[in-house]
């Protein structure tokens, strides 16, 4: 236990979904949540096209490795955010839990979320007509608003 919120992503073998979801969070809470990510039957490696797909709005997530889910991991979270894991994920009581897997892979791909920072395409500059914390669109708000709720307590 750090003191700091704590988020796990799971999802079936850890290697896309939840590793760039675990990327994008340790990216937008810069330090103030402890963000971890697993999965219940791990690949080897993390997906290139995941890989790849983050490297595009500068976070890298290629050092990171696919990790068992454990009942330990669950329970030193304060959120588990599953992305269509099924019933392998523990249930505690106490716990918060989101459940992230609606859409099909061809439709994230199409709705990428871009980090207005980091994109190339915005010349690496948010727009200065939002605040910082609405300096990124789309599911990005999903990881704003974890940080937002585990920040009021």
């Amino acid at each position: 236990m750090t003191g700091k919120p704590e988020v796990l992503f799971v999802c079936v073998h850890n290697a896309g979904h939840s590793q760039m979801a675990a990327g994008y969070l340790i990216e937008l809470a810069q330090g103030a949540v402890e963000v971890r990510s697993a999965g219940s039957m791990p690949a080897e490696q993390i997906n290139p096209v995941a890989i790849q797909a983050m490297a595009e709005v500068g976070i890298d997530i290629a050092q990171q490795t696919p990790k068992i889910l454990t009942t330990e991991s669950v329970q030193a979270s304060d959120v588990v955010v599953t992305m269509g894991c099924g019933d392998a994920c523990p249930i505690f009581s106490g716990k918060r839990y989101e459940d992230w897997d609606g859409r099909p892979s061809r439709e994230r791909h199409r709705h990428r979320p871009r980090c207005p920072r980091r994109d190339p395409r915005s010349g690496g500059n948010a727009d200065s007509r939002t605040r910082p914390d609405q300096q990124v669109i789309g599911p990005n708000r999903c990881y704003l608003s974890i940080i937002r709720c585990m920040a009021s307590g």
